[in-house]
């Protein structure tokens, strides 16, 4: 193809063999070392429906996707001068936007063509280079996938048009028809892009501005619609005027396609993540709601007059905790409570539910509301569980729970309690520990009409009484717990009590949350 003659610089000339050889071999590491991260990409995306993972891998794609772009350019950089089919004198293609979209031209073009050379060749490969939007193909080896990028000149002169074989397949086109001119150019286009394609081409001849844009079209063997990216410069003769125009046009439809999935994923992960946060946000509000509203101790109960009739002393010290999950950032639905109820008596429990985030905050609201209700009413540990589950059951939003629910008389020191599939409390008592022995009872919501036992336990002076979720501790966690019985036995209130479980703990790795209570009997 005769190599133009730029209206603003002169041809340049090509690079030396062994300069475009060690940039292929650079581009073959650098393409290995893509697909290396790449397969990672891919693995992880496809374990996961974390939008996070399928950005990644659709950037691994389009990083990809530009290695091939570049090492195909190279390689035919490499190789010099592509072979040109021409056809014979087009249509007679003069200087004006013609009508029904084609383009025709009169820019007073006369002189002598363009001088021919390897310049067209390091034009093509430059200024593909630049334009950053080619295909993908195998570094330095040419192109794998022919009509993905070619190249075209249209002689304004001679009505001479001249393209690659790459460019008619591009187009779906074959050689034997021939190259289409300016004119026929156009109708291969999707309707709406025409006007696109007269503009940009009627800039270039009319008025010397080089062309860059895209445009659609329909292939001519599979009616297949391509995006097509077209960038080209008039050619100007000895007197400055146009006398031919020449430019390179790439299938960049694989590319559009993934950018499209680039800004798509990260439109999910950031959808995701703005509902991740909200959603966080009125989990934590709900919770702070509804749990316990101090902080470190508390004494209760408050009104009940100390006395050598109530073995307690008629104070129970409290203090509580919230632990949450170190691998998840949505609140679970676990709770602990304590509240004084009629007579002087307190309410202590503390109880998880299967889930995550708003749903399962909002359904331990509702059992916690429940729990405090019927307490107040004077419903003991067992038939209150045995209305837990039954709420639970029938609730709009199932879900599976394990509660502990205990009433303490200061009066007599007597402990009433039942539990729903879940860790029993632990007594410490004169620098020892144990567990109680539990009465029956199945989660929460697991089995209709379920029965609920209960059982009593004598509470002395200086007891220390300990309430924790699962989260906290594990069977081996549980022996961990017990051993503290030292330092609970020298803890002056049940702040320190709780000191000493947070700093055996509260650095633990846990993947669910977890609370503890503690209640030390009044001396």
């Amino acid at each position: 193809m005769p190599s133009p003659q730029s209206a603003d610089r002169p041809a340049a000339e090509p690079p030396e063999r062994g300069q475009v050889d060690a940039l292929i071999s650079q581009t073959r590491r650098l393409r290995g070392g893509i697909d290396a991260v790449r397969r990672e990409a891919v693995a992880s995306a496809e374990a996961s429906d974390d939008p996070r993972l399928h950005w990644q891998r659709a950037l691994c794609e389009l990083a990809a996707h530009h290695a091939d772009d570049l090492g195909e350019q190279l390689g035919q950089l490499r190789a010099g001068l592509p072979t040109s089919r021409r056809a014979g004198a087009g249509s007679g293609t003069t200087a004006s936007a013609g009508a029904g979209g084609g383009t025709s031209v009169s820019a007073g073009a006369r002189g002598g063509t363009a001088a021919r050379g390897a310049g067209t060749a390091t034009r093509v490969a430059e200024d593909d280079r630049a334009g950053g939007d080619g295909d993908g193909l195998t570094a330095g080896n040419g192109p794998t996938t022919p009509g993905r990028v070619g190249s075209a000149e249209w002689n304004l002169l001679t009505d001479e048009v001249a393209w690659t074989d790459e460019l008619f397949a591009l187009f779906g086109r074959r050689p034997e028809d021939g190259a289409l001119t300016l004119d026929e150019l156009p109708s291969t286009l999707l309707e709406e892009d025409t006007g696109l394609l007269t503009t940009m081409v009627t800039d270039c001849l009319v008025d010397g501005k080089p062309i860059d844009g895209e445009f659609r079209i329909v292939r001519g063997d599979d009616g297949a619609v391509r995006t097509v990216h077209m960038m080209g410069e008039p050619v100007l003769d000895a007197d400055g005027c146009t006398s031919s125009m020449w430019a390179v046009l790439r299938d960049v439809s694989d590319l559009r396609r993934f950018r499209q999935e680039v800004h798509e994923t990260r439109d999910s992960a950031h959808r995701r993540r703005d509902a991740a946060r909200t959603e966080h946000r009125l989990a934590v509000e709900l919770q702070e709601a509804v749990l316990p509203p101090w902080r470190g101790s508390l004494r209760l109960p408050q009104s009940f007059p100390a006395g050598p009739e109530a073995p307690g002393g008629g104070v129970l010290d409290l203090a509580g905790h919230y632990l949450p999950s170190s691998t998840s950032s949505l609140i679970g639905g676990d709770w602990f409570d304590a509240m004084e109820l009629p007579g002087g008596r307190t309410l202590l429990t503390v109880g998880g539910l299967t889930g995550r985030g708003v749903a399962a905050t909002s359904t331990m609201a509702m059992l916690l509301g429940a729990v405090r209700g019927m307490a107040v009413s004077g419903a003991e540990p067992g038939p209150l569980m045995g209305w837990l589950n039954h709420l639970l059951e029938s609730s709009a939003q199932p879900a599976l729970g394990s509660a502990v629910c205990c009433r303490y008389e200061p009066a007599s020191g007597t402990l009433l309690w039942s539990q729903a599939g879940h860790p029993a409390p632990l007594l410490f008592r004169d620098g020892a520990g144990r567990a109680l022995r539990p009465p029956e009872g199945v989660l929460l919501g697991a089995m209709t009409d379920a029965a609920y036992a209960q059982t009593e336990e004598r509470l002395l002076p200086g007891d220390v009484l300990l309430l924790h979720t699962e989260g906290l501790a594990d069977r081996a966690g549980a022996r961990r717990l017990l051993e503290l019985a030292p330092r609970f036995a020298m803890a002056d209130t049940a702040q320190d009590c709780l000191r000493a479980v947070l700093e055996e703990f509260g650095d633990k790795e846990r993947e669910d949350d977890a609370c503890v209570l503690i209640a030390r009997i009044g001396s």
